[in-house]
């Protein structure tokens, strides 16, 4: 451009505290991979443009835009980290692409709050994607307020003649699905560049007819591929083979990701065969399901004749809206009763929506006009859906949907219709797009499946489906609507199908894993409250993680025999101050009322590293996981820990309370908590001291597990990080995620270490970490020689019954041989050849 040599200020987009990338707490953004920027964590809710420039690219879920500055330097602006996620909820994008904007004009809002619970943090970017050319230089580090100076971005001076790479050797061609949740948004991009710009070929990516070269990051995001879609990759150059190779990999290997809150992945549509009597679509909720289909109908208004009394129609109205607000905040009071928070958050927006003036307004305007209240209400939300679904934005196409379904809710008041749907237990249930209230009442009503022509896999019913088990499929297309009633279908979820024309063996094969199923899931629960045995005697005791006491009395009910880890860090984040002893006392108390005479193992406050406390400044660490965490903490700041153990001898019965030392690596750790620990007893008088236990989750404490089991009553194992420290692998690393497997033999040898170390002095040895809730390790972890398994309280049942299952003696043997193995995946082999799950 005319002025590409001219120095650019940029302006502060968001106000708040300024950050260094090499803070950012995301691996991609803080190497520099997506190039050289800053950070900021916002107090404000809108981004505003750093400068002048053209919109080259804007996020599809609207979290993130990219501008082209007037000197030619491309700035990538992400709003808060693993934002793609949410699906474009909370976020309202200003702008659309191509179109010119000003120096401060806001460019997106967002819903501060929402936003905030939901994603892993708000910390956002600028970032200069083109830093090759150009050069970032912060002017200040301070807290900055909206178009505050910010950078000062320079261009570099050329390097030389440009190197020619030989391109004349021929192209190779791959494909490959997309794994990256929700497809190629910025993280992954900036991987597949990375990935690219190790080699001297010349990559380029294909998608619905359009090409990016793997260089260009704006390219790669521009083409808008989505999770499971396929992209052709093609490589030209010297070392085209070995880069088509690593592309296909980078695009194949998943981004970390949180499994219990993943929407299952979306099952592509794309170059799928067609097949004869089945309909395809999107997997919303996971399951295998046979039943009758009926298809359920919206309600539909006679012709309006007019010349309606306006006061009696307003009367109408409003106790038509009582009716359904009374509704919904029953529905809220039980999803808060029941902790149930997306059902909450759900229906908290609808009661939002239907205060809301617009909606109001325009019914009551048509209402003084001789409309009836049926008509001018349904109108008015058909008027707001069609602006939504025109913004072509799935954030505000889900808020339609949530504006239908007060549409349907209202209607029936008004027509007094008892909500009833003709639909028998048992059904799978076909619609155009249901909405959250009737899944709920569907929920109730005793359906088995669900299915629709239109929706998402990551919509509010679809969470809502989840969370209730019913299996679902969206996005089936209209034919779904053209099936006959009462049609015997098979809903294959897992799949992505609706098998229309089932045979009658397929049916009975079906209804059959069903029962066994039920089945299985019944006589587990049934026996959840009786103790775990192995077949020659063992007794494994089977506990359970829990954040509060909410969770413990659902643990208790769910058979727990006790709290194997109670995470304190909920007492102490999302706060200004700590909690005071009092506070702290009497939620430790609740905890250990909520499981009647079990006990129960409370870790002392582990935060520092990811986890960081607002009223506790630490340093900046260049490498947080390895700096001030756990126990260290302790040392550094003895008064959080010394308040936190008096209230801790402070509850009843003190035999029941068990304390857990987290971060220990060596044994004079242990000896000085033993030591304050046995001090405070003699302060307060105590003739009893409860149990004090340490957290095997560095190398470190596992290879002296026979020390500190020497002055430890019991070893507890976190292999969470147990693993991310022996393979040294960030367990959020994009890249890594999937190789971070606590069955890698390296990890079965340190616990086997344990093990055998804890049993020098007769102590036990637990398992806290995701490994023990996964089946598959329960024959491994017993025959290493662990005797308790702290699990989530759902597994309770099923792994109890895994464990009644096995030989422990058998276990043993095996076990030793699984040490000898080279890799997870072999151990994983291994484990199902020897003990296959049910």
């Amino acid at each position: 451009m005319h002025n590409n040599n001219k120095e650019l200020t940029l302006s502060a987009p968001l106000s708040g505290p300024v950050l260094t990338l090499a803070k950012v707490p995301d691996p991609v953004f803080a190497s520099g991979a997506m190039g050289d920027g800053i950070a900021i964590d916002p107090l404000n809710d809108t981004l505003h443009a750093p400068c002048a420039g053209v919109v080259v690219h804007v996020a599809r879920t609207g979290h993130a835009v990219t501008l082209r500055a007037d000197n030619g330097a491309e700035l990538l602006l992400h709003l808060g980290l693993d934002t793609v996620e949410l699906q474009g909820e909370g976020f309202s994008m200003l702008v659309k692409e191509g179109a010119r904007v000003a120096n401060g004009q806001p460019l997106l809002r967002y819903d501060l709050d929402k936003v905030a619970q939901q994603c892993k943090s708000l910390v956002s970017l600028m970032i200069l994607t083109n830093s090759q050319d150009f050069q970032a230089r912060p002017i200040t580090l301070k807290s900055v307020k909206v178009g505050d100076p910010l950078l000062h971005i320079v261009r570099r001076l050329a390097s030389g003649v440009p190197v020619e790479v030989d391109l004349s050797g021929a192209e190779v061609h791959g494909h490959i699905r997309i794994a990256h949740r929700g497809g190629l948004h910025a993280r992954p991009a900036a991987l597949i560049r990375q990935t690219a710009q190790g080699f001297k070929s010349k990559s380029q990516l294909h998608f619905a007819g359009k090409s990016a070269s793997c260089d260009s990051l704006i390219g790669i995001m521009s083409l808008a591929v989505g999770e499971q879609e396929e992209v052709q990759v093609s490589s030209q150059g010297p070392d085209a083979e070995a880069a088509l190779q690593a592309l296909l990999t980078a695009l194949s290997t998943a981004l970390a990701q949180d499994s219990h809150t993943a929407a299952p992945a979306p099952i592509a549509q794309r170059n799928r065969p067609a097949e004869a009597g089945v309909l395809h679509g999107v997997c919303a909720a996971p399951g295998l399901v046979a039943g009758p289909l009926f298809r359920l109908n919206a309600i539909s208004l006679p012709v309006d004749a007019g010349s309606h009394d306006p006061a009696q129609q307003l009367q109408a109205l409003d106790t038509a809206l009582s009716v359904v607000r009374s509704e919904i905040d029953h529905t809220l009071t039980q999803a808060r009763k029941h902790k149930n928070t997306d059902e909450e958050a759900i229906f908290a927006a609808h009661l939002a929506l239907l205060e809301d003036p617009a909606l109001l307004d325009a019914a009551a305007h048509s209402i003084d006009q001789g409309s009836a209240a049926t008509h001018a209400w349904s109108q008015s939300i058909d008027v707001q859906c069609e602006v939504l679904q025109q913004l072509g934005s799935p954030l505000l196409a889900e808020r339609a949907n949530d504006l239908r379904d007060l549409k349907q809710r209202v209607l029936r008041a008004l027509l007094g219709e008892t909500w009833h749907y003709d639909i028998p237990p048992g059904a799978i249930v076909a619609a155009h797009e249901l909405t959250p209230s009737d899944l709920l009442q569907l929920s109730q009503h005793g359906v088995a499946g669900l299915c629709m022509a239109a929706g998402g896999a990551t919509s509010h019913v679809a969470i809502l489906a989840r969370g209730k088990g019913l299996p679902c499929l969206v996005a089936l297309g209209s034919t779904l609507l053209d099936q006959v009633q009462a049609q015997a279908v098979v809903l294959d979820a897992d799949g992505g199908r609706l098998e229309l024309t089932p045979s009658t063996e397929r049916l009975a094969e079906v209804q059959q894993a069903q029962l066994d199923h039920q089945q299985r899931r019944a006589q587990q629960q049934a026996k959840a409250h009786t103790p775990a045995l192995t077949l020659d005697g063992l007794h494994v005791e089977v506990a359970a993680n829990v954040a509060s006491s909410a969770e413990a009395a659902d643990a208790l009910a769910n058979g727990a025999d006790g709290v194997g880890l109670l995470r304190t860090e909920f007492l102490f984040v999302d706060r200004n101050t700590a909690p005071d002893e009092q506070e702290q006392r009497l939620a430790y108390q609740s905890v250990l009322d909520a499981m009647g005479d079990k006990s129960v193992i409370i870790r002392t406050i582990d935060v520092g590293g990811d986890k960081q406390l607002d009223y506790l400044p630490l340093p900046a660490e260049a490498n947080p996981v390895l700096g001030l965490r756990g126990i260290r903490l302790a040392q550094v700041r003895p008064e959080l820990l010394d308040q936190q153990l008096r209230a801790l001898l402070h509850v009843s019965p003190l035999s029941r309370c068990r304390i857990l030392l987290p971060m220990v690596t060596e044994v004079d750790e242990l000896l000085h908590i033993r030591q304050r620990l046995d001090a405070l007893c003699t302060e307060l008088e105590l003739t009893q001291r409860p149990e004090l236990g340490v957290m095997i989750e560095v190398p470190a404490a596992a290879l002296l597990a026979e020390q500190l089991a020497e002055h430890a009553d019991f070893l507890s194992i976190g292999t969470n990080d147990l693993s991310q420290y022996t393979l040294a692998m960030d367990r959020d690393h994009a890249g890594l995620a999937s190789r971070v497997d606590a069955l890698h033999p390296a990890l079965l040898r340190l616990i086997a270490q344990t093990c055998a170390g804890a049993a020098v002095h007769n102590r036990w040895v637990g398992v806290c970490g995701a490994l023990a809730s996964d089946p598959l390790a329960t024959p491994v972890l017993i025959g290493l020689g662990v005797s308790e398994l702290s699990v989530s309280p759902v597994q309770i049942g099923e792994i109890k019954d895994r464990v009644r299952h096995l030989d422990a003696s058998e276990c043993r043997r095996i076990s030793q041989g699984l040490l000898k193995l080279s890799s997870a995946s072999a151990v994983r082999h291994a484990c199902h050849q020897h003990w296959p799950l049910s």
